[in-house]
C-alpha cells in the first residue's frame, strides 16, 4: 500500500511469547502424568498375596529389573522443577516488555483527570518538565518524550486530530512484524551456522533415525515378532502337520529372536561351553542330535535345553543361565502367540487348495499347552496341583492321592477345611494359609454356548450352508466359591486324542497319519455364503475371520478314506493323495456319488459374487476397526513364580470337529475376562442335512487343568429352494447349451434339484 511503512522486529520479542506458550502446553501435561503420586499401601492387598519363597525372589526380581528407577524419579522431578523454574523466567520477562503505542493515554502520563482545563495541563506539563528533563539530575529521556507527546496531543490541533484518529499523536505508523525466533538467528554474522544447523538437523539426522527406525520395525510383526521367526513356524508346521509337544517346543527353542544374529540382546558367554553340555546331561529327551536347521544349531540347542530346565524346575547358575532363563521365558508367551497364528493361517490355505496338507487339530492346541507350561514351569503330565505353593511331588502329592485320589484343583478345593488340614499336615499354618490363598484365587470359569442363524427368520433352525454363530459366554469367579463345596459337578475337561490312544513317540508314523489330502478332510462339501439362510453375509464384532469352507466330499467316503490313508505307510502319501483327487473329480462332476444322485438338467446358478464383495469389504472394515481400537489386555494377575514377569489371565475359545480332525473358526483370544465376557464365533453349516457334532474349547493359557469344552450337535436341514421366477435367477436363452454341464458340477448346485433328479 502507498504511504505505509513494514519493519521488522530485530528484537526477536515474539519468540519469547512463542516459547512461553509452547512450554506451557508441554509442562502441564507432563507434570500431571509423571510426577511421582504418593501411592497408598492397601494392607488387605498385600495379605491377600502370596509369601512362598518363589514369590519372595520373583518380586525381588521385577525390582532388579530397573536398577536405575530411583535415579530415573529424580532426574524426572528435576527437569520439571527446571521447567516450571524457567517458565516463571520467562513470564516475567514477557511482562517486561513495554511497547510505548500500545497504551498512549495522554491524562494518564499527565497524571490528570480527563475533565482538566487547558491552564491545569499547562500548569502539569511545566512541572513535570523540570522533573523529567534531560538535563536535570532527575531527568528520563524517554519519560519526558512521552511526556511531550502528551501535551502536544492535548494542546496542538494537528496532534489531537492524529490522536483521535489513529491514537497517536504522530499520525499512522508503521507496521511491524516479528517471528518467533531469537534475533541472533537472523543476524548476517551467524547466518553460515544456522545453514549448516539446519542441514544437518533436517538433511542428516533426521532421515537417520528414520531410516534406522524403518529398517528395524520391518523385521517384526504386530506382536514384535520377528518374521524370518514366523516364516520358521510356517515351514515346520508344514512339514509336520500333526506336531507333537515336543516337537512344537523344539520349534519355540529355535526361534531367531534367541539367536544373537538377528537378536543384539542375547549374550553369549565363554562359560556356556562347560554349563550347557552338563544341563544337557541331566535332561533326558532332549533330542540335542537332531540334525534339522535350525533345530540343530547351537543357540536352538541351548534355549531348548533352558527350557526343558524350566519346565523341570531345575536350578540354574543365577549369574549366567538363570538370566538367559528369564529373557527366554518372557519371550515365550509372544511367540505361542504367533506359533498358534501361524496354524490358523496355514489351515485357511489349506481349505484354499493352496497348500496341500492340512494341520491337525492336535498341531494348534498342542501349541497351545506351550503357554500354561511355559507360565507354571511345569510339563504337561504333571499334576495341576503344583501350581500351589509348597506343594511337592514327592511328598504332598503322593499322600493326597494316595487317601483321596484327589487329581485336580477343583477337586482339591471342595475339599471341608478339616480335610484339607489333614492332607497338608505336614505344611505349617503359614505355608498352608498361603496354600489356600493361592488357591482361592484361581479362576472357576462358567462356560455356555448358545447356537444360532442371525437374522434368519427362524434362528433356531440351522439349514445346509447358513452361517451359524455361536456365542461363547465366559462368568469367571474364583476358586474359593468352592470351598467346602462337594455338590458342584466338575467343570468337563478336554480330552485330548493323543491321551485317549496313549500318544505315540513316533513322529513319522503321526506325520504320515495326519498329512491327508484337503480333499479328503472333511465330511461336507465346499461351502458358500448365504446359501442357507438370509444370516449368512452378518459378519459378529468378535469373529476376525469368515470360517473356513471345508472340502467338497461326501461324509461316508471322506470317513473311509481318511481311516484309509492312516493306515497307509508315509511312502504312499502321494498314491493316495492321487486317488482322493479322482475321486473328488468323480463325486464333483456327478458321473458317481455316494448316493447315485443323477443331476438335473435344469440347475440353477446364483452368481454372489457381488455377495461375496461385500462381505470381505464388511470383514476388512472390521479387522482395520479392531486394530484401531485394540483390545484390554487387563483380566486377572496369574499366579506364577516362575515367570519372571507379572502376567495377566488370557484364554483362546475355537470351535473344532473332533472326528475329522479340523479346525472350524479361528482360536479367538480373549485377553479382558474380568467378569463376564461373551465371543461370537462363526462357521459355515455343513452343506448336507443330517446331525453333526462338533467340540466348542476353552482354553487357558495361564494354566494348567483349567481347560473346558462343551458338545455341540447340529441339525442341519435342507435349505429352501429359492424363487424361481426372480428376475435375479432367470438364464438368458443366448447361452450355449453346454453350459449346462458346467451348472451340474459346480458347488452352487442345489440339494433340491439332487433330490429331484433322484427321484
Amino acid at each position: 500500500m502507498a504511504g505505509q511503512k513494514f519493519q521488522y522486529d530485530e528484537s526477536g520479542g515474539t519468540f519469547y511469547y512463542f516459547l512461553l506458550s509452547f512450554l506451557a502446553l508441554i509442562l502441564v501435561p507432563t507434570t500431571l502424568y509423571y510426577w511421582p503420586r504418593k501411592k497408598k499401601e492397601d494392607v488387605n492387598k498385600l495379605k491377600e498375596e502370596c509369601q512362598c519363597p518363589d514369590c519372595i525372589k520373583k518380586k525381588s526380581i521385577l525390582a532388579s529389573a530397573e536398577p536405575y528407577r530411583m535415579l530415573k524419579s529424580f532426574l524426572i522431578k528435576l527437569c520439571l522443577v527446571l521447567g516450571w523454574a524457567l517458565l516463571v523466567l520467562l513470564a516475567y520477562r514477557v511482562s517486561q516488555f513495554d511497547y510505548e503505542m500500545a497504551s498512549f493515554d495522554p491524562f494518564e502520563i499527565l497524571q490528570l483527570p480527563p475533565t482538566a482545563s487547558m491552564e491545569e495541563i499547562k500548569k502539569t506539563y511545566r512541572e513535570l518538565s523540570r522533573v523529567l528533563h534531560p538535563d536535570k539530575p532527575t531527568g528520563d529521556e524517554k519519560s519526558f518524550m512521552m511526556l511531550r507527546k502528551a501535551y502536544q496531543a492535548l494542546t496542538d490541533e494537528t496532534a489531537k486530530q492524529n490522536y483521535e484518529k489513529y491514537g497517536n499523536p504522530d499520525g499512522p505508523g508503521a507496521m511491524s512484524f516479528g517471528i518467533a525466533l531469537p534475533s541472533w538467528i537472523v543476524e548476517k554474522e551467524n547466518s553460515v551456522w544456522v545453514l549448516g544447523l539446519y542441514g544437518l538437523v533436517f538433511m542428516v539426522a533426521l532421515p537417520s533415525v528414520v531410516g534406522m527406525w524403518w529398517y528395524r520395525s520391518i523385521r517384526f510383526s504386530g506382536d514384535k515378532v520377528l518374521l524370518d521367526t514366523s516364516q520358521m513356524y510356517f515351514y515346520f508346521i508344514h512339514k509336520t502337520p500333526h506336531m507333537l509337544l515336543k516337537r512344537a517346543l523344539m520349534i519355540l527353542a529355535a526361534s531367531l529372536e534367541f539367536d544373537k544374529r538377528h537378536n543384539s540382546q542375547i549374550v553369549e558367554r565363554q562359560s556356556d561351553n562347560e554349563e550347557v553340555p552338563a544341563l544337557i546331561r541331566q535332561l533326558p529327551n532332549l533330542n540335542e542330535k537332531c540334525k534339522e536347521h535350525p533345530l540343530c544349531r547351537m543357540y536352538s540347542i541351548k534355549a531348548r535345553a533352558i527350557l526343558h530346565a524350566h519346565l523341570s524346575r531345575i536350578p540354574l547358575n543365577s549369574e549366567t543361565l538363570e538370566k538367559d532363563r528369564q529373557y527366554i521365558v518372557k519371550k515365550c508367551p509372544y511367540l505361542i502367540q504367533e506359533m498358534v497364528s501361524c496354524v490358523h493361517q496355514l489351515v485357511m490355505l489349506a481349505y484354499a487348495r493352496r497348500v496341500p496338507r492340512l494341520p491337525s487339530i492336535e498341531t494348534i492346541e498342542n501349541c497351545m499347552k506351550l503357554s500354561p507350561m511355559i507360565i507354571q514351569g511345569l510339563w504337561e503330565y504333571k499334576s495341576p496341583l503344583l501350581q500351589l505353593p509348597h506343594l511337592t511331588e514327592d511328598q504332598h502329592l503322593y499322600y493326597i492321592n494316595k487317601k483321596r485320589h484327589i487329581k485336580n484343583l477343583q477337586q482339591f478345593a471342595q475339599l471341608k477345611p478339616e480335610e484339607s488340614r489333614q492332607l497338608l499336615k505336614s505344611l505349617s499354618d503359614f505355608e498352608y494359609e498361603n496354600v489356600m490363598k493361592v488357591l482361592g484365587k484361581l479362576p472357576l470359569i462358567d462356560f455356555s454356548i448358545r447356537c444360532e442363524v442371525i437374522d434368519d427368520e427362524n434362528t433356531n433352525v440351522v439349514t445346509a450352508g447358513a452361517i451359524v454363530t455361536v456365542t461363547v459366554t465366559l462368568i469367571r469367579k474364583d476358586m474359593k466359591t468352592l470351598f467346602g463345596d462337594a455338590k458342584v459337578p466338575e467343570k468337563q475337561g478336554i480330552k485330548d486324542d493323543d491321551d485317549a490312544t496313549g500318544g505315540g513317540d513316533d513322529e513319522e508314523a503321526s506325520t504320515a497319519a495326519a498329512a491327508v489330502p484337503i480333499k479328503k478332510v472333511s465330511a461336507w462339501g465346499k461351502q458358500r455364503k448365504g446359501k442357507g439362510g438370509k444370516g449368512g453375509k452378518k459378519a459378529g464384532n468378535n469373529q476376525k475371520r469368515k470360517a473356513p469352507p471345508a472340502a467338497n466330499v461326501a461324509q461316508n467316503k471322506a470317513t473311509v478314506s481318511l481311516s484309509n490313508a492312516e493306515s497307509q505307510d508315509h511312502n504312499e502319501d502321494s498314491e493316495t493323495e492321487a486317488d482322493a483327487s479322482d475321486l473328488e473329480e468323480k463325486d464333483c462332476s456327478g458321473d458317481e456319488s455316494d448316493n447315485d444322485k443323477p443331476q438335473n438338467n435344469k440347475s440353477e446358478i446364483y452368481d454372489d459374487d457381488d455377495d461375496d464383495e461385500a462381505w470381505e469389504r464388511l470383514q476388512a472394515k472390521l479387522n482395520k476397526r479392531e486394530k484401531l481400537e485394540g483390545k484390554s489386555r487387563i483380566s486377572h494377575t496369574v499366579h506364577c513364580p516362575y515367570f519372571p514377569e507379572e502376567k495377566q489371565e488370557y484364554w483362546w475359545t475355537y470351535i473344532c470337529d473332533r472326528k475329522s480332525r479340523s479346525l472350524l473358526t479361528a482360536p479367538y483370544h480373549v485377553t479382558s475376562l474380568v467378569d463376564k465376557e461373551e465371543i461370537q464365533l462363526k462357521f459355515t453349516a455343513p452343506r448336507w442335512p443330517g446331525l453333526y457334532t462338533f467340540t466348542v474349547c476353552l482354553r487357558s493359557d495361564s494354566y494348567l487343568g483349567m481347560d473346558q469344552q462343551q458338545e455341540l450337535k447340529l441339525d442341519v436341514k435342507k435349505a429352501p429352494v429359492p424363487p424361481t421366477d426372480h428376475p435375479q435367477w432367470d438364464l438368458s436363452e443366448s447361452e450355449p447349451e453346454n453350459h449346462e454341464q458346467h451348472e451340474n458340477s459346480s458347488d452352487f448346485t442345489t440339494d433340491s434339484s439332487e433330490d429331484e433328479g433322484t427321484d
